[in-house]
């Protein structure tokens, strides 16, 4: 489900029929379900790393929070990346999915000391978010060594994207430590010539709603801050910049934009010195490999008018598009209509609310969104939702969490289903909630 795949609609048309065939998409049963385009990830990964200089040394990680099942994290290793992990969870998630130590890098900004002595035993890279974090590892480190390749996250402090909440190098950020701030950039030195086992230096500037130019120049700024220690210091204690990840995804149609060569030629603009192949490059990102090649089905349970409105009652809702019900005009979706066979929809494009099962008048997936009109027994496909819908599901109303499949399709256009993670039935959510 990348551009360089002009049949995205029909590839996933072909996917829902072969879903509902196999029973994986079917009334009452499995009513609900997540599918993942395992080719797609793949071509995906290939042009992220296409897009990085030859001579330029990167690590590719892979933002976990994106996506954090296991075997989609196994899929990923399978094709050479590492694993950034910002949790507990998170990182026994990794190890499950066999990254070696070396390819794991945890970020977070509450690290406990158990997570930081665990992190450091590993010898997983560890990004440090704050001074007092800083002297946490000094503690450590007095105790025992690491192998660990140890960093502080810095904020750049650019400023703001057009998503507020998901921008992170605000002036007033949670994240990092400010470069801007009276007095901070000294301090931050001063941390570097005191501790020469810190040799990286991490940003991360934002993600959705984040432009590119917006992006690259929180990174000029990291890349300046990681020259000026070196400087100082007279020898190249900063030897990896870890960029973070961000790359902002287009919802609005197929196209993958921006593409990751687009992001490079950015930062090649703005900063120069990253891409020298003076400096290891770590990146993180997670969204933008995964969000295109995904897409959620549910079925539609009944359809009803209220105030002249038509209104469909779906399967999906807060429970698997969490940010899209809560915050619509930032995270709209696309959505396709689908008779009972998982085919394509045909009939003049109706406005409807597509409704979900929460019991809160605000779930809704979409308002007055023009499609053919639904009837119970349809199925709606919302697109674009390889990232953060199903992977982490919304216990509302203690739903179930649905089925995630994996999929290839082969030369002869035969769909083959893989188990990612299975659907949850009424007893695990019992088990879950205490007994």
């Amino acid at each position: 489900m990348t551009n360089s795949d002009p049949g995205a609609a029909e590839r996933r048309e072909r996917i829902l029929r072969a879903a509902v065939r196999q029973r994986l998409i079917e009334p009452d049963r499995a009513v609900l379900a997540a599918f993942v385009d395992l080719d797609g990830v793949a071509m995906s990964v290939a042009a992220l790393r296409a897009a990085f200089p030859d001579e330029v040394n990167v690590l590719h990680t892979f933002a976990a929070k994106a996506n954090c099942l296991v075997p989609v994290l196994e899929e990923l290793r399978s094709l050479g990346m590492g694993c950034e992990v910002a949790s507990p969870g998170e990182l026994a998630q990794a190890l499950a999915a066999g990254f070696a130590p070396e390819q794991i890098v945890y970020d977070s900004p509450a690290k406990t000391r158990l997570d930081l002595t665990q992190a450091l035993e590993l010898g997983v890279a560890v990004n440090a978010d704050n001074f007092q974090e800083l002297a946490r590892i000094d503690e450590i480190l007095t105790a025992r060594p690491s192998a660990s390749r140890i960093g502080v996250r810095v904020n750049p402090q650019v400023g703001s994207g057009g998503i507020a909440e998901m921008s992170t190098a605000t002036s007033t950020s949670k994240f990092g430590i400010p470069l801007d701030d009276d007095g901070s950039r000294q301090r931050l030195l001063d941390a570097y010539r005191a501790r020469p086992w810190l040799t990286w230096v991490h940003a991360h500037v934002g993600s959705q709603g984040c432009p590119l130019e917006l992006i690259a120049q929180g990174i000029a700024k990291t890349v300046a801050f990681a020259e000026e220690v070196n400087t100082l210091l007279g020898r190249r204690q900063v030897t990896v910049i870890d960029i973070g990840g961000g790359l902002p995804v287009n919802f609005l149609d197929d196209e993958t934009t921006p593409g990751f060569d687009t992001y490079v030629k950015c930062l090649q603009t703005h900063a120069p010195a990253l891409l020298t192949g003076e400096y290891q490059v770590v990146t993180e990102f997670g969204r933008s490999l995964l969000a295109k090649n995904g897409f959620t089905a549910a079925r539609v349970e009944y359809t009803k008018t209220a105030g002249g409105r038509p209104i469909a009652i779906t399967h999906a809702g807060a429970n698997v598009a969490t940010r899209t019900v809560f915050m619509p005009s930032s995270w709209p979706l696309r959505i396709t209509a689908h008779g009972p066979d998982g085919s394509r929809k045909a009939g003049e494009p109706v406005p409807q609310d597509i409704a979900g099962p929460c019991c809160f008048a605000g779930d809704l997936l979409a308002r007055d969104r023009r499609l053919p009109m639904l009837a119970p027994g349809d199925i709606v496909a919302l697109l674009d939702t390889g990232a953060y819908y199903s992977s982490t599901p919304f216990h509302y109303n203690s739903l179930p969490d649905p089925a995630v499949h994996g999929v290839r399709i082969d030369s002869q256009g035969n769909v083959e289903f893989l188990p990612l993670r299975p659907a949850e039935t009424i007893e695990h959510v019992v088990a879950r909630t205490g007994r």
